[in-house]
């Protein structure tokens, strides 16, 4: 199949073609037909399955320029808003489209005046919530509504939010909803706010046979010194090391530079301009280390990840999944090295548990020059006091004969 056997928009048609694009996705393949015919549609699909496409298909096709807002797209992520929107806005250049995102840590007052002119909103749901309490957005003429990444806005205890925003859109709309998994609470929300959906599933990108799977059990004084010596010596192309904590990405981080490793760090205590840099730098190839919490594991196109190491094993099995899917993608190969400690043992055997069908080998450790560490400050300092420690004051002579005495 062709993306012209879809009868889609000479413009369409045209820039699909300047960009290289010759044949439809699985995910594309079955979801955008019905997605024409305008018909509500769950799609199960993993990160980079091209579902944006799919669903900007419905877009290019419904939203008529210079007519308020009629498309709204929710994702649970800054990160991922500011991808679908860059995404969007190349697949419609010839239609002339305004396309925006809209999400915290930004103005409010600067989205206020770029929504005027929005015919496409791509928005997180704290951010939409808010506009919609100063109204400032307007979904009363939204034809579509985009839920993507379903299943990580409800990790994210996103659901109220979601349902305060879907009730604001007008009852005849068209829905489609995409998700890594389409679990019963996924299908207790399309129940809820779809009509009839067409279901479709598509196939994980990552390639099971072309995925090596390892880890390593040693001290957790260690697990440094050993991710030091695995990127040193292990021959790779660009790299993802997740934490669990922003406290450990930013320690990893001024440790691996120290140590000449080139990394960089993306985390939800950045401001929103400092990530979307750092993404650029990275998808650039400009670093070659990315240390990034699960933020960055969902949702984001990142090209040519050879390696994923997981510093810290996730808390929750699903997000392991996410973050090897960022490897061994498109035919390419690609490894996953999990450094354990005794307290990561509850963790991967809970990923164990859940997915049997993963094989992961245990690797003996290397012998490893020890690191010695650099600590990260933990609290910040109080204004008006020194951000040093004060020297811990020495006894004075008669509590030094006390203490000798004892």
């Amino acid at each position: 199949m062709k993306f012209e056997d879809f009868n889609l928009n000479k413009e369409l048609l045209q820039s699909l073609k300047e960009l290289g694009f010759q044949e439809p996705t699985e995910i594309q393949e079955k979801s955008i037909p019905p997605i024409l015919e305008g018909k509500d549609v769950m799609g199960e699909s993993a990160t980079g399955s091209g579902k944006t496409l799919a669903f900007g298909v419905g877009i290019i096709k419904q939203v008529i320029p210079k007519q308020g807002l009629q498309a709204l797209i929710v994702t649970p992520t800054r990160e991922l808003a500011e991808q679908v929107k860059d995404s969007l806005r190349i697949f419609s250049k010839k239609n002339n489209l305004n396309i925006i995102s809209i999400y915290g840590g930004v103005s409010l007052d600067k989205q206020v005046l770029k929504l005027i002119k929005a015919e496409v909103v791509i928005s997180t749901p704290g951010r939409t919530l808010d506009h919609l309490r100063r109204r400032t957005i307007n979904l009363s003429k939204v034809k579509l509504l985009v839920l993507d990444e379903a299943d990580r806005m409800l990790d994210m205890g996103f659901i109220d939010d979601v349902g305060q925003i879907i009730s604001q859109c007008p009852k005849k709309r068209q829905t489609l909803l995409f998700s890594a998994t389409l679990s019963s609470k996924i299908q207790k929300l399309a129940d809820r706010y779809m009509y009839n959906p067409i279901r479709v599933s598509a196939e994980a990108m990552v390639d099971p046979t072309k995925l090596t799977q390892v880890y390593y059990d040693i001290d957790r004084g260690l697990k440094l010194s050993l991710l030091i010596h695995l990127l040193q010596n292990e021959k790779s192309g660009l790299v993802m090391v997740f934490c669990n904590t922003k406290r450990n990405v930013d320690f990893l981080v001024k440790n691996l530079k120290s140590n000449r490793i080139e990394a960089i760090a993306i985390h939800g205590g950045l401001t929103q301009n400092k990530r979307t840099k750092t993404m650029e730098l990275f998808n650039n190839a400009k670093f070659d280390v990315l240390v990034c919490t699960d933020v960055a594991s969902r949702g984001l196109h990142i090209d040519n990840v050879s390696h994923i190491y997981n510093y810290d094993i996730p808390r929750d099995p699903k997000d392991y999944v996410h973050r090897i899917g960022r490897t061994a993608r498109a035919g390419k190969s690609g490894k996953t090295i999990n450094i354990l400690c005794q307290q990561d043992y509850d963790n991967f055997s809970n990923v164990r548990q859940e997915y049997k069908e993963f094989k992961i080998e245990k690797e003996d450790c290397p012998y490893l020059k020890r690191v010695m560490a650099i600590r990260t400050e933990s609290v910040r300092p109080q204004r008006g006091r020194s951000q040093y420690p004060q020297k811990r004051r020495l006894p004075n002579q008669q509590n030094r004969r006390r203490y000798s005495r004892n």
